[in-house]
């Protein structure tokens, strides 16, 4: 019997409170096994941090940050298998770093397996000398081999232990791990590094891939993942909000909404970001384990600038900056698609852990963008700019610091039929979309499993190569 078919009001819902990717995980991990559920989000628009909203100017949807996600995303990969979603990511086979003097190095992988597969791939970087890439190789098996961590130490004092130049980190490590994490060299832990560059790149042939949405993330999560859910039964309510949770003998007996009324179910789980939980939070609990160390965990930001262009200015479909303000720009669409006009050309610039973009001036970053792109593509200066915006995710993930991973609870809160899900909850991966579907996934094991059904969500990691085994004890 479909999950369609069957009659899903002889089994007790559950509430989830949060529309973001942790919420969407957590619905469709239980769709798939036929239970109810109903999500409030307080917004207009699903997806949390990985949501669109419609530019005024230009009409088109523009994504509050562009999201990817990388081969050894495993379990995002499944959610966007089983909600149907796959063919709006495109996979990409090569990336395009920008060296000096804007010179354009390919990055793609040659035959044979791990860690052999990105050998030619590193030795073509040629803003970095054949003695920072040795150096680099001695980093990146140091930090492979290495299991035990002092977890004070920041990833920056690790880099210098090591004996890495200034060189290879300025151009390396920074480019590559400020752009994963959204943090600085001196703000991310030493494992969190390790589990970006091992998993990413060392593992396996295909981690390294980089899967990036095709159409705005309202088209992705608001449109076809909500579609998916309400056919099989899962009701969705936006602008609906949580104001409290109530409890009653040991347990949480409601959910007290803003409009003044209360929902109840049999299980809760809630899926709002870590500096939201608090608030609904009844007072007594919120001097109390595992909800005082939320108010540890800090944040850093994302900023996105957008541009549109009256032509095509750049001919690559994304490139990666080693050094300057710009780290990633991705062309979101071309003369011939474009949905606001026929004659524009957008693109989207990012910039990772931008606690420089919020406090300087728009008119200023948006010039240094655009003198850096010109830098590059010298057609940025000829072409007419028909519309330029700024936009910053303040607290787009929580910061990796150097004993974070202590203040981070489980999914299962001290109340039974309470779930709690989001990144910021112990999934074994940093801030990324990848530990928000885990956290959703393990938070409707914990309901399934209260429920008599223990069964397994969460997707294995993609296997380690024979031989990165034998290099590394991986």
């Amino acid at each position: 019997m479909s999950s369609i078919d069957r009659d899903l009001t002889a089994e007790p819902p559950v509430l989830i409170i949060g529309g973001g990717l942790a919420g969407l995980a957590c619905a469709a991990g239980l769709a798939l096994h036929q239970v109810p559920a109903v999500i409030l989000e307080s917004r207009p628009r699903l997806g949390g941090r990985a949501s669109s909203f419609q530019d005024r100017a230009t009409t088109e949807w523009v994504d509050n940050c562009q999201h990817v996600a990388m081969g050894c995303c495993t379990n995002f990969r499944h959610f966007c298998r089983i909600t149907e979603i796959e063919d709006q990511f495109q996979a990409a086979e090569t990336l395009y770093f920008v060296g000096d003097h804007g010179r354009i190095h390919r990055f793609a992988a040659n035959p044979g397996p791990a860690p052999l597969h990105l050998a030619m791939a590193f030795a073509g970087l040629g803003y970095l000398t054949w003695a920072d890439k040795l150096a680099l190789a001695r980093g990146l098996s140091a930090l492979a081999r290495q299991t035990q961590f002092d977890d004070r130490q920041s990833f920056a004092e690790w880099l210098a232990a090591h004996k890495q130049p200034s060189h290879v980190i300025e151009r390396f490590w920074h480019v590559v791990l400020v752009s994963a994490l959204s943090e600085s060299l001196d703000r991310i832990s030493v494992p969190h590094a390790r589990k970006v560059l091992v998993d990413g790149f060392l593992r396996h042939r295909d981690a390294w891939k980089v899967s990036i949405p095709r159409t705005p993330l309202e088209e992705v999560f608001g449109t076809q993942v909500r579609r998916w859910l309400e056919t099989r039964g899962v009701q969705i309510h936006t602008l609906t909000a949580a104001e409290s949770i109530q409890l009653r003998d040991e347990e949480v007996a409601g959910i007290q909404l803003r409009d003044g009324t209360t929902r109840t179910a049999a299980d809760y789980v809630l899926a709002v970001p870590w500096h939201c939980v608090p608030r609904l939070l009844p007072e007594e609990w919120r001097k109390q384990s595992p909800f005082e160390e939320l108010s540890q965990l800090e944040s850093a930001p994302i900023s996105s600038v957008h541009l549109w262009f009256d032509r095509p200015v750049m001919p690559l479909p994304h490139a990666v900056f080693t050094q300057g303000l710009v780290q990633w720009v991705f062309q979101r669409s071309d003369p011939q698609e474009s949905g606001a006009s026929e004659s524009s050309c957008y693109y989207q610039v990012v910039i990772s852990a931008s606690r420089e973009v919020v406090a300087t001036e728009t008119e200023v970053i948006q010039q240094r963008v655009l003198d850096e792109l010109a830098n590059v593509w010298p057609a940025v200066r000829s072409a007419k700019l028909l519309a330029a915006r700024q936009v910053t995710e303040h607290r787009a993930v929580f910061s990796v610091t150097p004993g974070v991973e202590s203040l981070r609870p489980r999914q299962q809160s001290p109340w039974p039929n309470l779930q709690l899900a989001g990144d910021y909850t112990q999934t074994g991966w940093p801030a990324t979309i990848e530990g928000a579907v885990r956290s959703g996934f393990l938070a409707a094991e914990n309901v399934l499993k209260r429920r008599g059904r223990d069964v397994s969500l969460i997707q294995p990691d993609l296997p380690t190569s024979w031989l990165s085994r034998w290099l590394y004890a991986l």
